[in-house]
């Protein structure tokens, strides 16, 4: 079982082999070359399990989950889409499975006010700090409202803004056109602002 918790080694010095040249050695029998892998996107990994479920403990067993089904799912991996876009994807149905199975939805902590924005306000800036409020406020404000989003729009989003994953690596990652990924993108963020905004500007 492949541990996230405790840092690993650093790399040795000099240029970093590319993940294909990774998985090359892996399937020459290197299991150091996984174990590099998994550290090396161990860190997105877990802010994309953070953001969908919120606490810090779940959000490590959905990457645990997350890793081992990469491990065993490994052989089939055919290299359709980089190796990051399909760990990210197994690692976010993880976490959005583990969420289901405990109630995420039920238990995020609920928006004050109704929710609803005063014509459009503009776009929404996350770490603006003349909102007037703590960063780890608005941070609790932005995870409760991304909790009440459909989980495809919730999905796409954090994998795009979380993972910072481009609009191609995220349509390949889910299995979608561009075209679905901007159209999700677009209504989870004016969902958001119509959350957020009359919150951060009181």
């Amino acid at each position: 079982m492949v541990a996230v918790t405790a840092p690993l080694a650093a790399p040795s010095a000099g240029p970093l082999p590319s993940d294909e040249q990774l998985l090359t050695r892996h399937a020459a029998g290197d299991r150091l070359a996984l174990e590099e892998l998994f550290r090396r996107y161990r860190q997105p990994a877990y802010r994309v399990a953070h953001r969908l479920l919120g606490n810090e403990a779940d959000a490590l067993d959905a990457v645990q989950d997350g890793f081992v089904k990469v491990l065993t799912h490994l052989p089939a991996f055919e290299g359709r889409s980089a190796f990051k876009t399909w760990l990210l994807r197994v690692v976010s149905n993880a976490a959005l499975d583990l969420g289901r199975q405990r109630g995420r939805r039920s238990t995020a902590e609920p928006l004050a006010g109704d929710g609803r924005a005063d014509g459009d306000a503009g776009p929404l800036v996350w770490d603006e700090p003349t909102l007037g409020l703590e960063r780890a406020d608005l941070r609790r404000l932005i995870d409760a409202a991304l909790a009440r989003l459909p989980e495809p729009q919730r999905q796409t989003f954090v994998l795009h803004v979380d993972a910072d994953l481009s609009y191609r690596e995220v349509a390949e990652s889910l299995g979608i056109s561009i075209g679905t990924v901007m159209s999700r993108l677009y209504y989870a963020r004016q969902k958001l602002r119509a959350m957020l905004v009359p919150l951060v500007r009181t």
